[in-house]
């Protein structure tokens, strides 16, 4: 890729790095499927769901000054996001980056600026090792990629994410130590099972001649005996018979098949390092369940990758006027059918808007759903406001009747609250003398 040939100039280099190499790596010694855990069935599967789910967040740019709280006010900060570079839409993107966030417990994305310094394009780097430098007391990464060709960027202007961030400065905590021994195990017994299939087809019959003949003799009688006594057009009922000069004995293969519950404990141990479950794999999940999943997997990535992001795209001073990334998703999407409807009360109490709950609906906004609304009259909340509103450009006498409504308004409301008052200050009266009568002298 042309974009990462730009490197700065490499002067007074310490001899300090770290090196970390991806699990993506060829050849690792340790592994029996040759460092490859993408290639396994079992992994795949596992970190499907977060990808999946990674790839659902939407990003979004929030400025919260002094004024109002105002969503995407930069358009090109919005198509950074939506439309990170020319080969990968921002789906595409985010769902590439959480898999390699999986495989290797830390993911780069290299960030592309123009001559004024603003971000303008965004690109995961597909390396197979990377290893830290210090370019005039400033840390850079030197990726190696797999067409074998390096790169050296400064870590200011990479977003990195990572996880099992544990004894490394910099870099998470590689799974493949973790994953080298239950991986073997899993390659093992697929090995086992596919040799024990090939062996299906071994000699189960030995023909012993009692007198010595010739190779192709013996061969002839033994395929006779095939024909007459084993094969399955065979007339004679699986009845077979041989003179003395031959003996046939059956041999019975003997080849080990992995116990289940073993095969079965292994797979749920690699469940358990990914935080995953059968039924969140094979989409059988309930509400609970997949909330549970949410918030114990795809929650804390959101909120890394909306820090990271934060502190990458913008400037300290960008970020003290309230400039910030977020990564959202309604994990009410999963919710049921029965949950959903019954969300239909916060509608009517204007604690979400037409639009918002066809969202969870999965059903496309109209033309004025973002506006809250009451249940008694569902209108817009703001009445008196569009009252007003409406009375520019009025003559004098239908402002006069407006505000002698809004007026009458307002004292039916004031009437109702002192009528109100009245009410309760004549029960608590009542059930003071009650009070009082039943406990008081007779």
């Amino acid at each position: 890729m042309g974009l990462f040939k730009k490197r700065k100039a490499i002067k007074n280099e310490k001899t300090e790095k770290n090196v970390m190499q991806m699990v993506t790596t060829y050849g690792e010694h340790y592994y029996s499927w040759n460092g490859k855990l993408y290639d396994s069935d079992i992994v795949r599967s596992c970190i499907r769901p977060k990808v999946k789910a990674a790839g659902k967040l939407a990003g979004k740019h929030i400025r919260a000054d002094t004024g109002a709280l105002k969503v995407n006010p930069d358009a090109n900060i919005r198509f950074l996001l939506s439309e990170p570079n020319p080969f990968m839409t921002g789906q595409q993107f985010q769902e590439k980056v959480a898999t390699q966030l999986c495989l290797n417990n830390n993911a780069f994305i290299l960030i592309v600026r123009d001559g004024n310094g603003k971000p303008m394009q965004l690109y995961p780097v597909p390396c197979v090792m990377c290893e830290t430098r210090y370019i005039n007391d400033e840390l850079h990464l030197k990726f190696q990629y797999r067409n074998g060709k390096t790169g050296t960027f400064p870590y200011d202007q990479v977003i990195h994410l990572r996880q099992d961030f544990n004894e490394h400065d910099i870099f998470g905590e590689s799974p493949a130590p973790a994953l080298a021994s239950m991986m073997e195990v899993i390659g093992t017994i697929d090995q086992g099972i596919v040799k024990a299939i090939r062996n299906s087809g071994i000699v189960r019959w030995l023909l012993t001649f009692t007198s010595a003949m010739r190779p192709e003799d013996i061969k002839k009688n033994v395929k006779e005996f095939v024909d007459n006594y084993l094969s399955v057009e065979s007339d004679t009922f699986g009845a077979a018979g041989v003179d003395a000069k031959a003996a046939a004995t059956r041999i019975e293969p003997k080849d080990y098949v992995p116990n289940a519950l073993q095969t079965k404990e292994t797979i749920n141990r690699i469940y358990s390092f990914f935080n995953t479950n059968e039924k969140i794999i094979q989409s059988r999940w309930t509400e609970d369940e997949w909330n549970a999943y949410y918030e114990a997997e795809v929650e804390p990535l959101a909120v890394q990758m909306g820090e990271v992001y934060s502190v990458r795209l913008f400037s300290r001073r960008e970020r003290g006027c309230g400039n910030r990334i977020v990564f959202e998703a309604s994990n009410l999407q999963c919710a049921s059918l029965g949950s959903k409807l019954a969300m239909q009360a916060m509608v009517d109490r204007g604690a979400m808007t037409p639009n918002e709950w066809r969202a969870v609906m999965n059903m496309a906004p109209v033309e004025g759903g973002d506006q809250p609304i009451r249940r008694l009259d569902t209108q817009v909340v703001d009445m008196a406001g569009q009252l007003l509103g409406m009375a520019d450009g009025m003559d004098s006498g239908k402002f006069t009747a407006m505000a002698g409504v809004l007026v009458a308004l307002l004292e039916f409301s004031g009437k109702q609250d002192a009528q109100n008052i009245k009410i309760a200050e004549r029960d608590r009266d009542e059930a003071q003398d009650q009070y009082q009568g039943r406990d008081g002298p007779e």
